[in-house]
């Protein structure tokens, strides 16, 4: 059944694909990215229609599908793999962080996957099982960047409803130094979330660790902040 679904999943995203939304969809990566060329709201829909289908199986075999389509390496593929795993989150599990932080290692390869994936389905997980948390601070020190990228990015919907600000920030400090922007964007992009339920916090850490922030994580970081915090944020 897997193999069988799997080529009948690809075969229809084939038919909705065209050469000019392969092209533009190419132009948000710096790095070759394996793309049909599919529009996501129609991938979405061709999820949740195939996800009728399945429903009645048992997780671990929604998830070895799940890794099916990740192993293809198309984006599109990727798309309706964790669109399948965050309509599981009801029943998400301790156990599941296993296969999980597979995914990130293994299948995560650029930003769109980092960002599907953990702000959604890996973010919801933490959110019940935040004792989690402390293995996203051993990711912050990976080698690989998109595991690097994936510890902040993970608690971006803790950060929207305002938990777990000390662990984030310990994961943020942890991350400051990258060498690589699309981390730094990440913690920008937390930083920002977080300053939705606690400004005066964020604002607080973000004037005491100004020196060592990159200007690109300030930047997204205070995006959200009224004017008078933007300007003395930014005052060098």
């Amino acid at each position: 059944m897997c193999e069988d679904l799997v080529s009948l999943i690809r075969a229809e995203l084939l038919q909705n694909a065209d050469a000019q939304t392969q092209e533009s969809a190419q132009r948000f990566f710096r790095e070759p990215v394996r793309l049909y060329g599919v529009r996501t709201p129609v991938v979405r829909e061709i999820a949740r229609r195939h996800f009728r289908s399945i429903r009645h199986l048992e997780k671990t075999e929604i998830f070895e599908l799940c890794e099916a389509l990740l192993k293809t390496d198309y984006n599109e593929d990727a798309i309706v793999a964790f669109d399948w795993s965050y309509a599981l989150r009801r029943s998400y599990a301790p156990r599941d962080f296993q296969v999980f932080e597979r995914w990130v290692a293994s299948y995560i390869n650029n930003w769109v996957k980092c960002d599907t994936f953990c702000s959604r389905s890996l973010g919801t997980f933490v959110e019940m099982y935040p004792a989690y948390i402390q293995n996203l601070k051993g990711w912050a020190t990976s080698e690989n960047r998109w595991v690097r990228r994936a510890a902040a990015v993970t608690m971006v919907p803790s950060a929207r409803r305002g938990r777990f600000l000390g662990e984030m920030l310990e994961i943020v400090d942890l991350l400051l130094g990258d060498p690589e922007d699309i981390v730094q964007k990440g913690c920008g992009w937390l930083l920002k979330e977080a300053s939705r339920c606690h400004q005066q916090e964020v604002f607080s850490y973000i004037m005491s660790r100004k020196g060592e922030m990159a200007r690109i994580v300030l930047r997204y970081a205070i995006e959200k902040m009224p004017h008078d915090m933007r300007r003395m944020a930014m005052e060098r």
